[in-house]
């Protein structure tokens, strides 16, 4: 198996350095060398994806994947495609599945972590903003997490925080240890600067995921005032370098008209970005604001907005809550990834602190096969409705039982909160939801809610 990896991304590395010499015209011929190459046909529903995306000049996709030649640095594209497509998906995945079959639990294709709990920002509706400065990851124990998880087939390393680049320097020197892992962070923007763009220029491995809340009114409103004028800043200075970036977007109920709306996708666009993540706003913390949380009738609107510009505009977007479907529901709990807060718990999702492992006292895997992670692991999908994936948004209750289950403790160190008080607070949203998410569902997959069919496809994508 190892050689047939082995050969498998020298191929790739092989394709990638054909490519360079004329993307717009090697491309075709690279596909039909793929053809011959997958001779089993166990990619062809997705080559012929791609090969109509080719054909079709005018095509969004064929803008965006012909984008990545005119307007990356060619050593930092080529270094992101390796670790992503070589180390992250073929050789990772291979990994992963070994450890997963081997150990009877989920292994995670990436792992989120928080350098520090400090963050330059006091944002409306943050959790991160109440916890201070008090809590870090040492620059030993986050080498420590990506030595242990590449172990187990994990190449792919999110920072979150607080403000990861508040350890900017840190981030940097993790970047030139691991130069066979992607390494990405969910930022404000607000500390890219010049320099630090030089340093991701040097390292190639790093891409920041910018957070914007659509247009300067709404983003000053809730990140304070200036920062969205910082954050054009910071988009200017990674594109004249011509140095990869996405943006990170928390629709609520007091922005989501704009986050979905064109203009805001095309501007966007324009700044640069090639990627676009989309959560919608969870009431994490007793302090948490419940009127943020988007509508039904909002959340249905993301729905069909996004999906329609990915048939017109030149940018990958994903809807963590929305795009259910096509992972197999909720990916959390280290089927395909997990959180690790700066005290070093090891949480199943960013959104959901509680924890019954620390990076201190356990390995990874050790707590891959905990109580916690077990109940994900038991209990995935939550429902058979992948647009209903989320334990506690859209299945209030489920949560509750394996968190009580477990013994697992809160770690939301500003005021401890059982998981039924934060289940609680999502169950008139869930309620609201149900019933869009029920039509929806039978409209897109003509009434095969139970039918189990793209759980595991999912599954057989990610387990």
């Amino acid at each position: 198996m190892a050689i047939v990896q082995n050969v498998e991304a020298f191929a790739v590395k092989q394709a990638l350095s054909y490519l360079d010499k004329d993307p717009e015209k090697n491309l075709p011929k690279l596909l039909d060398w793929f053809d011959r190459f997958d001779w089993k046909d166990t990619l062809k529903t997705q080559r012929d994806i791609i090969r109509n995306v080719v054909m079709e000049q005018d095509n969004n996709w064929h803008q965006l994947v012909m984008s990545l030649w005119t307007d990356i640095d060619p050593g930092v594209r080529n270094r992101i495609f390796e670790n992503f497509i070589i180390n992250g998906c073929l050789l990772g995945y291979q990994r992963q599945k070994e450890n997963r079959e081997k150990y009877n639990c989920n292994i995670p294709w990436a792992i989120l972590l928080d350098p520090t709990s400090a963050c330059n920002l006091k944002c409306t509706g943050c959790w991160a903003a109440e916890y201070g400065n008090h809590m870090n990851l040492t620059y030993e124990e986050m080498d420590s997490i990506v030595k242990q998880g590449v172990e187990l087939g994990t190449y792919v390393y999110l920072f979150t925080g607080g403000e990861p680049l508040v350890r900017k320097n840190d981030i940097i020197r993790l970047c030139e240890e691991h130069p066979d892992c992607v390494f990405s962070t969910f930022t404000n923007g607000t500390l890219i600067d010049e320099a630090f763009a030089e340093e991701m220029l040097r390292v190639k491995n790093f891409v920041p995921a910018i957070s914007i809340e659509g247009f300067e009114e709404a983003t000053d409103s809730r990140r304070g005032d200036g920062t969205y004028q910082k954050i054009i800043r910071a988009m200017n200075i990674l594109k004249e370098r011509k140095l990869p970036f996405g943006i990170s977007c928390c629709y609520t109920s007091a922005n989501a008209e704009v986050i979905g709306s064109e203009a805001y996708f095309d501007q966007m666009i324009e700044m640069g970005a090639k990627f676009a993540w989309f959560f919608t706003y969870m009431p994490v913390g007793k302090g948490a604001v419940t009127e943020l949380m988007a509508t039904a009738e909002q959340r249905e609107m993301m729905y069909h907005k996004i999906r329609e510009y990915r048939k017109t505009k030149p940018i990958f977007t994903v809807d963590f809550w929305n795009d259910g479907e096509y992972v197999g529901g909720c990916i959390a709990g280290g089927r395909s990834y997990c959180h690790i807060n700066a005290n070093g718990d090891i949480e199943p999702c960013a959104f959901i602190h509680y924890s019954d492992s620390n990076i201190r006292e356990k390995t990874l895997l050790e707590a891959y096969c905990s109580p916690l992670f077990m109940g994900y692991h038991d209990n995935q999908p939550w429902n058979e409705n992948m647009l209903r994936p989320c334990p506690v948004l859209d299945n209030p209750g489920r949560l509750t039982e394996i968190v009580e289950k477990s013994h697992a403790k809160s770690t939301d160190y500003q005021n401890l909160e059982s998981a039924k008080g934060f289940s609680d607070k999502c169950v008139e949203t869930a309620e609201r939801w149900a019933p869009v998410a029920e039509r929806l569902w039978a409209k897109s997959h003509g009434g095969c809610a139970s039918c189990g069919r793209c759980a595991g496809a999912g599954n057989s994508l990610q387990a």
